[in-house]
């Protein structure tokens, strides 16, 4: 060998040997810090609760040494007895925590918090103990390590956290599993294969993991080793699998316990085949007989009633015969349900003489009894009732607990509760039963038999079975003392028997307890109750009348008069909802806080009002004092603030709309314009700092309010005041500023589309011209048509109105007239399919206003329209323009010839001759006047030649 070679060799192994003494180092190192977190863990005070620092620690350095793993067997040792220590810590420290939480001022938070770490040390002991288990000299390391992961798995269990409990269990399983069943022996560590398959079972099932839950339950079965101690264990925890699906109440549920329960009760007689013991043998019997009642009850759920009374059947007839008290009952129920009421009854009378039947269970069975039996078996069910007090002596005390346990909780609907009322009502009202509660020394059992009385009638007047009701609060009546102390209670029973009797519509009745009542007690509800009679037997003077003695009540609050509203608003007496919610509103005067808002009242008798047609004037004197109220103390402090102060706002606001709308269609345009204005102001108060939001309905109310004082005007045949006419003038410069801003809109000039409607625009328009033609101002007239007409909006039909108004109308505007005209006249004939009727109307009111406006004096700018008319009738099929308004034009040209004739003026004859007979070339009809035209144009022609021949000789010759 080469020295070159030895000398790599020697420096191959220096470095194996300085690797495996790193290593070494690094491992003691760990293992030293180990064990310095276990002495900082050894040293802490049982009395504070455990730091989260050191299970950390422990965390970080065994995940580091695990990595390190295998250790020699010396290491495998020391990190074993290590876990024990970290172990027997946690125990120490868990004891001195139980001790801990008996005292008052211990804190479940931080008691919650010390278990979680505990159990973490408990888990890292657990791992610690696993990574040594290769150790050798220790016997059933496997097992020993496998139990410190179970008990550490149990407490995650308890502290729900079912992941790291799975996690624990599943480790435990896996260090288990690879063991020969054969070959264990020690009880002990068998207990702990069977606990540990439990262990798991139960997280599983906690998890809603049922399937899994059940199947390592069924695996446990192998793990029984002939022990009656593990039959007894495995059964307990099939049985509480089956509570637990019996308590989740899911599809399927009754099914799923009854193959739990079942189980359980194989594995409960297995067990007994392998018990010795005398006290084995009676505890599994007991439990045996414990889950046949829990099967027979799953039974009687299922409705198989059959199976019921053979498993009671079982029970009884077993080697020392169950005599449980439920099993009575569960054979009764199954009779009940079998239809067999002679067998039930059976059940039911043995019960009775049975003196180790508990009350409770006894009652129960009377309940179900009654519930199946009905009206039919009252007789038996009051013989069994009274063998019942023959039980109980009779005492006042008995007589209580059994009356309130018969009359208790079955629903005041079922038929089954008239019954065990009628049962209680005859008991009660028995003169020897009366007498135990009599004397100073029953006064407590007295009010309780009262109270019982007294919630059983009001069980059944909520039910609305108000002749039981009465019945029974007439005989608590006789559990009430007549003393001056028990004043109040019998004046409270009297009102109550005259809800009753109210209910029953036995309204002579009701006053005769109601007045009874108020000699005892007057106050608010005698007086409240004493009006819905009045209600009832609509005396509604009576009833407005009461409503004024309710106010001088001591007891009284305007909550009452809400409820007097309420109540007359049912019975439909509206007069007498109005009369109590105006008394209701004289309370907001004096600013007193009141329940109700002043604005709520007032919409409630707004919306009661408005019930009925005819009310209106009422209802606007309402909404005005809303209007008025809303201004006096701001709308904030009125409506309210945010989105419930909006709602009321703009509810008020579209009432006053809907009824002004309503009133206009109604021609009651004066009601309409009151109505209109109130809506424009409602909807122009701002809430809450709101930005203004509501300018388009306030423009819409402004514009529709003085349209209706124009209509109101023509209605009653009568001019607008000055003074409204003013006040139009102030409503339309609202309405045309807000037309004007962007919120509400474009100007009228604007390319832009208003938000408003366009008739309604057009309604502006056309209010305004007719407002400023009353206040004589004729270019402002002008000037807002024009602006219209230059709007996208306008149309030939708004224009022609305006035309036909300023033309006709009582203020007539020619010069409006004349340029409105035209502008529809230019409209209508750019439409590809113009209107021609609207044309010729258009064209004839064109001349009759040229004719106004020039007189005689402009004869051409009549010509002109009247060729414009020919032009229009050049090429249109007959008939297309209208024959009459042709007509109209070719007889005013021809007869327009007539006046220059007389004065000589022949020309402008001609012209007008000539215009009319073209006019008339192109009118349906007048053939023969055309005709007669044409002759008389010829005539004249020779004529006017004659004339003019002699004129031209005469000049000649001159």
């Amino acid at each position: 060998m080469r020295i070159a070679e030895i000398s790599s060799q020697e420096h191959r192994q220096s470095h194996h040997d300085s690797q495996s003494q790193q290593h070494h180092n690094h491992l003691h190192h760990l293992v030293s810090q180990i064990e310095s977190s276990i002495k900082k863990a050894e040293d802490l005070s049982p009395e504070k609760p455990l730091p989260d620092t050191i299970s950390g620690d422990l965390r970080r350095s065994l995940t580091q040494l695990s990595q390190l793993a295998p250790f020699p067997n010396s290491l495998n040792l020391l990190i074993w007895k290590l876990s024990y220590r970290l172990w027997n810590v946690c125990v120490d420290l868990s004891n001195a925590a139980t001790i801990r939480s008996r005292s008052p001022s211990f804190s479940s938070s931080s008691g919650t918090a010390s278990a979680e770490e505990n159990a973490k040390l408990r888990h890292v002991a657990a791992d610690l103990l696993a990574l040594a288990s290769g150790v050798s000299g220790v016997p059933s390391p496997s097992i020993k390590s496998a139990s410190f992961y179970h008990k550490t798995g149990l407490i995650w269990h308890d502290l729900r956290n079912f992941d790291l409990a799975s996690t624990c269990f599943e480790r435990a399983t896996e260090l288990v599993s690879k063991i020969d069943l054969n070959t264990i022996s020690n009880v002990g560590e068998r207990k702990l294969l069977l606990d540990l398959s439990i262990a798991r079972s139960r997280t599983a099932w906690e998890v809603s993991d049922r399937n899994l839950g059940v199947a390592l339950l069924n695996r446990a079965k192998n793990l029984l080793f002939d022990s009656p101690e593990h039959y007894k264990a495995l059964a307990n925890q099939y049985l509480l699998f089956g509570k637990g699906v019996l308590s989740k109440s899911e599809n399927g549920a009754l099914n799923e316990a009854l193959r739990l329960m079942d189980e359980a009760l194989d594995l409960y007689e297995k067990g007994l085949r392998s018990a010795r013991t005398r006290e084995d043998i009676l505890e599994l019997k007991d439990l045996k007989s414990k889950t046949l009642r829990f099967v027979s009850a799953v039974h009687l759920q299922m409705g198989e009633y059959e199976s019921v009374i053979k498993c009671v059947k079982v029970l009884r007839e077993g080697d020392s015969g169950d005599h449980h008290p439920s099993l009575p009952v569960l054979a009764m129920k199954a009779w009940l349900g079998l239809g067999r009421f002679v067998e039930a009854e059976k059940e039911l009378r043995g019960m009775v003489v049975n003196k180790g039947i508990p009350e409770g269970v006894w009652v129960s069975a009377v309940e179900a009894y009654f519930q199946a039996a009905g009206t039919a078996g009252a007789e038996t069910a009051k013989g069994v009732f009274l063998g019942l007090l023959g039980r109980c002596h009779i005492s006042a005390s008995a007589a209580v607990r059994v009356a309130h346990r018969v009359v208790g909780d079955g629903g005041s609907g079922s038929e089954g509760a008239g019954v065990r009322a009628k049962v209680v009502a005859e008991l009660v009202s028995d003169e020897r039963v009366v007498a135990l509660f009599s004397g100073e020394t029953a006064a407590k059992q007295r009010m309780a038999m009262h109270a019982v009385l007294w919630n059983c009638a009001a069980d059944h007047f909520r039910s609305k079975d108000y002749v039981t009701s009465a019945e029974i609060f007439e005989k608590s009546m006789l559990y009430i003392p007549y003393d001056t102390d028990s004043r109040i209670l019998r004046a409270k029973g009297f009102r109550v028997l005259c809800l009753c009797h109210l209910g029953l519509s036995q309204l002579d009745q009701a006053q005769e307890y109601i007045n009874e009542a108020e000699k005892l007690e007057p106050n608010i509800a005698s007086s409240f109750l004493k009006f819905k009679i009045f209600l009832e037997k609509n005396d509604k003077n009576s009833a407005i009348n009461q409503i004024q003695a309710m106010i001088t009540c001591i007891d009284f609050s305007p909550d009452f008069l809400s409820l007097a509203a309420h109540e007359a608003v049912a019975s439909r007496a509206l007069t007498v909802a109005v009369a109590a919610l105006s008394n209701l509103l004289n309370f907001y005067a004096d600013g007193k806080s009141m329940p109700t808002t002043e604005v709520v009242v007032l919409r409630t008798m707004v919306t009661i009002l408005t019930q009925e047609p005819g009310n209106e004037p009422e209802v606007l004197k309402l909404v005005k004092q809303a209007y008025n109220r809303a201004s006096e103390v701001g709308p904030d402090c009125f409506f309210g603030r945010g989105e419930v102060g909006r709602r009321e706002r703009n509810w008020f606001g579209m009432t006053s709309w809907n009824l002004g709308t309503k009133t206009g269609k109604e021609k009651n345009f004066d009601l309409c314009a009151h109505f209109l204005k109130l809506a424009s102001g409602f909807y122009g108060f701002q809430v809450d700092g709101e930005v203004e939001e509501n300018n388009i309905m306030v423009c819409k109310s402004l514009i529709l309010t003085v349209s209706a004082m124009i209509a109101s005007e023509n209605h009653r045949k009568a001019a607008l005041p000055d003074i409204e006419v003013k006040q139009a003038v102030g409503l339309l410069d609202r309405a045309g500023k807000i037309l004007k801003t962007n919120s509400a809109g474009t100007r009228l000039n604007d390319d832009q589309v208003s938000n408003i409607e366009p008739d309604l625009l057009f309604m502006y328009i056309f209010c305004a011209y007719d407002i400023q033609g009353r206040i004589n101002d004729q270019g402002s007239q002008l000037l807002l048509v024009k602006s219209f007409a230059s709007s996208k909006v306008c149309n030939p039909k708004y224009l022609l109105e305006i035309g036909l108004s300023a033309s006709q109308g009582p203020r007539p505007n020619y010069e409006v007239a004349n340029f409105a005209l035209n502008e529809c006249l230019s409209l209508l004939l750019s439409s590809p399919s113009p209107d021609y009727q609207n044309v010729a109307l258009v064209v004839r009111k064109l001349i009759v206003v040229a004719g106004i406006r020039k007189g005689d004096t402009d004869d051409e700018a009549l010509y002109a329209m009247y060729k414009q008319a020919y032009r229009i009738m050049v090429g249109l099929k007959d008939g297309e323009y209208p024959t009459e308004e042709g007509k109209w034009l070719t007889t005013t040209a021809w007869n327009r010839a007539a006046l220059p004739m007389r004065l000589g003026q022949i020309d402008v004859a001609k012209k007008w001759m000539n215009a009319g007979l073209e006019l008339a070339k192109h009118v349906p009809g007048m053939e023969t006047c055309r005709a007669s035209m044409e002759d008389f144009v010829g005539g004249f022609r020779k004529e006017f030649c004659v004339q003019n021949d002699c004129e031209n000789r005469s000049q000649v010759a001159v």
